[in-house]
């Protein structure tokens, strides 16, 4: 059953008995589903109906009233180790006629764990025919650092977030190998014909020197792929993403390492990309989406991250590719947000990473 958590009218909301300052809109949050076990992403299908992985769990079909399916079945084992598990996914842009869907997971295999993509065709509580079309290799024994969202672009290539996993941050900037890197792939697992590394032993590399993107999204105008970079202690940030760049990680950074030592001196370097923004303290960033419908038309535009680390959803008001403010959501409800989606009706969705995961959705006060 929906369960109506707390209102904000003008510009507080009201939460057992607390004021909390927020963004100037007036939007509700209500309990959608629950019962998730620690849920990492969420894609909605064009009925309204959405796809949600859960890491320790599978793929689950969640419908417009918040009923959750049985695990839906056909895509190969997730391995439950550390950070891995079932993570990312993505819907086909031409959904209403294939009915394909994109998932990535952490996979075994020789010499250990990576992450791979693997698409089937959603009919009936499985996903059939299904192929993977990408393996970052090579594959290596640790649980660390999968990166693992996936974006499709204006011309339909699909695009996938690969971390450094961990042990191997120093290969960030090698070209070779798919450690921190995005990759540019074709619907059926090719590299792109012009990708800049499209010779080299790893062609699908399409960006490099990525510590660990946990959050990818395609700018609804420009058709640019924005990132943002899951920092050590310190130093998340948001770049955008320009073929063949090198966004510094571990020769540059904002950020230590967690102990406090440090991994560098150096915040910018020659031939290496300076971030749009970053964050220091870290937030531990998650998801991030543009949002672009008509609900929310003083939120047209804008940019919205979920943090883990302080249990609320980044509102960043952006005037072209600059930011121009930055607000706190969803502060006193105190979940761990890992994803955020636009429903087709213009609400937005988060999800909570927790044994207990939920769906929640913010949407105009009825």
């Amino acid at each position: 059953m929906k369960k109506c958590l707390k209102i904000a009218l003008a510009s507080s909301i009201v939460l057992a008995g607390s004021t909390h300052v927020v963004a100037q809109s007036n939007f509700e949050v209500t309990e959608v589903a629950s019962g998730l076990n620690h849920p990492w992403g969420i894609a909605f299908l064009p009925d309204g109906s959405a796809l949600i992985t859960e890491r320790k769990g599978g793929l689950r079909h969640m419908k417009a009233d918040g009923e959750l399916s049985a695990p839906i079945t056909g895509l190969p084992a997730a391995v439950d180790r550390g950070q891995g598990g079932m993570l990312g996914l993505a819907i086909h842009p031409n959904f209403a006629e294939n009915q394909e869907v994109y998932v990535c997971l952490s996979v075994a295999g020789e010499g250990g764990t990576s992450s791979e993509v693997h698409k089937g065709t959603l009919n009936d509580g499985a996903l059939t025919n299904v192929t993977r079309v990408f393996e970052a290799l090579p594959k290596v024994d640790t649980g660390f650092h999968f990166g693992c969202r996936v974006t499709f672009d204006q011309s339909g290539h699909v695009y996938i977030s690969l971390g450094d996993r961990g042990s191997f941050k120093e290969a960030s900037q090698e070209t070779d190998a798919h450690f921190g890197k995005v990759v540019r792939i074709t619907q059926d697992g090719q590299p792109v014909a012009d990708n800049p590394f499209i010779d080299g032993p790893a062609p699908e590399v399409y960006t490099y020197g990525h510590r660990n993107v946990q959050g990818m999204t395609m700018h609804p105008e420009t058709g640019a792929i924005w990132t943002h970079e899951h920092g050590p202690k310190g130093g998340d940030e948001i770049n955008i993403l320009s073929k063949g760049d090198n966004y510094g990680w571990p020769s540059i950074t904002y950020g230590v390492n967690y102990n406090g030592s440090i991994i560098t001196d150096k915040t910018e370097m020659d031939g290496m990309e300076q971030p749009l923004t970053y964050w220091d303290p870290s937030i531990a960033p998650s998801g991030m989406m543009f949002y672009t419908a008509e609900m929310f038309p003083e939120w047209q535009g804008d940019l919205f991250i979920g943090s883990l680390k302080f249990r609320y959803l980044k509102h960043l008001e952006m005037d072209g590719d600059k930011i121009v403010s930055q607000n706190n959501l969803l502060e006193g409800l105190d979940y761990r947000i890992r994803d955020v989606a636009q429903g087709p009706d213009g609400s937005i969705y988060v999800i909570t990473d927790a044994a207990d995961g939920k769906v929640l959705k913010l949407h105009a006060p009825k």
